[in-house]
């Protein structure tokens, strides 16, 4: 079988990894892909965005199954047009990714469909927002309404800040347009854990656990990002919450999907606030969490094409998925700077002196000159299995010793609460 992967991140690479262990896998393609998956597979250049060319490259060399990674192609309708075109998407359609586009519309389905979450205001404009914060107290989450590449939610502690950041969003532009319309969300206490399940729109199929890192300094301090590292499974995650999970969250989602309307076939990541056993939806993303993904998918003993081709075909309630009992961790290294201003072109060292059993994907690499450099804000993932979490850790602390670039910068308290 052909397959095509779209995105050129950590998640993508991950994605590509896996497939590649299929023996049902025969061509591995990516657009636009990078370094690390151009070790696996062909990389073509080009935009996930350009759905012309990608459909154009589908049809000239016979894909079997297009995944698509990021949330950006899917928003814009890329599983609808793949299908239209008479071959096999993985990922959910148009009107079911705007559950990631719009967060006003994923907080009106999850209200209307009886899913639990945070009290919330949509607005639409400066001035009504700011008269809207007197309902909430501090601190107050202000989420901007469209796609804003995991920045796009901030947490306020006074009236001031909220001002700030509604004038930053709603005024100034600072999300390129994404948050010309935001909600006003109450803050919820507890920890995050990160659902992330297979759907072909009829099954629905949990994975197993995991919990990110979003915040970019240790003890969870500073700006979000777009994930610092990850561990499977969640450690912090009470026993007893899957039953939870399927009667409070998963069975009205899928319940919604089939009032609404909605073709969901691919992957549905539930970002949850957990306390007291009860949980809370705070976000559905439409794909692949990153960096969740590079850490559930080490855990992965099912083959994931067979997995992917169910959910297109909607015959997911057919295929049996299988993880393994180790645990995994996941080590985001970044560009000094980043989440803000950071360099690029930095040379990356170190590769090839890690040890056997660590997995490194590239997130935002790039050659140059036949030279490995640095070419985003997330760069690397390190990645290792262990029997235990502190095994796991222990292996990609030692691997990030060795692996290493000018401004490299990580966190030192992955997977501790």
């Amino acid at each position: 079988m052909k397959v095509l992967v779209i995105g050129s991140g950590g998640r993508e690479h991950a994605i590509a990894y896996k497939l590649k262990q299929s023996p049902k896998v025969t061509e591995l393609y990516a657009i636009p892909g990078n370094p690390g998956i151009a070790q696996i597979g062909t990389c073509i250049p080009g935009l996930v965005e350009d759905k012309e060319l990608i459909i154009q490259f589908i049809k000239d060399h016979q894909i079997d199954l297009t995944v698509i990674g990021p949330e950006v192609p899917l928003c814009l309708g890329l599983a609808d047009d793949i299908e239209a075109a008479g071959f096999k998407a993985f990922g959910p359609q148009k009107k079911a990714a705007t559950l990631e586009g719009s967060k006003a519309f994923s907080k009106d389905f999850m209200v209307r469909h009886h899913i639990p979450t945070a009290r919330y205001v949509e607005v639409n404009d400066f001035d009504t927002a700011c008269k809207e914060i007197a309902q909430f107290s501090y601190p107050l989450v202000i989420k901007a309404d469209g796609l804003a590449a995991g920045k796009g939610v901030v947490i306020v502690d006074n009236k001031d800040d909220a001002i700030a950041t509604l004038k930053d969003m709603m005024v100034d532009g600072a999300l390129d347009g994404a948050g010309s319309k935001v909600v006003l969300e109450e803050f919820l206490t507890g920890f995050e854990c990160s659902l992330l399940c297979f759907t072909d729109g009829k099954t629905i199929v949990p994975m197993v656990s995991a919990k990110d890192h979003k915040q970019v300094y240790d003890g969870n301090k500073g700006p979000n990002t777009g994930g610092m590292g990850t561990v499977s499974p969640n450690p912090f995650l009470p026993e007893g919450m899957d039953e939870i999970f399927k009667k409070d969250i998963l069975d009205p989602f899928m319940q919604g999907l089939k009032e609404d309307g909605m073709d969901y076939r691919g992957v549905v990541f539930i970002g949850l606030m957990i306390e007291n056993n009860q949980a809370k939806v705070l976000e559905f993303n439409v794909r692949f969490g990153d960096p969740e993904t590079q850490s559930i998918l080490l855990r992965l003993d099912s083959d994931l094409y067979e997995i992917m081709d169910a959910c297109a075909s909607y015959q997911l309630d057919q295929v049996d998925v299988k993880w393994s009992d180790d645990a995994v961790a996941c080590l985001v290294l970044a560009s000094g700077g980043y989440p803000g201003s950071y360099e690029k072109g930095k040379v990356i060292t170190g590769l090839d002196q890690v040890s056997d059993d660590i997995v490194i994907f590239h997130a935002g690499t790039a050659m140059k000159e036949d030279q490995l450099v640095t070419n985003g804000g997330r760069v690397l993932n390190i990645c290792a299995k262990g029997k235990d979490l502190q095994e796991a850790l222990t292996k990609v602390y030692k691997a990030s010793e060795v692996v290493t670039f000018d401004g490299v910068y990580f966190r030192h308290d992955i997977g501790l609460r």
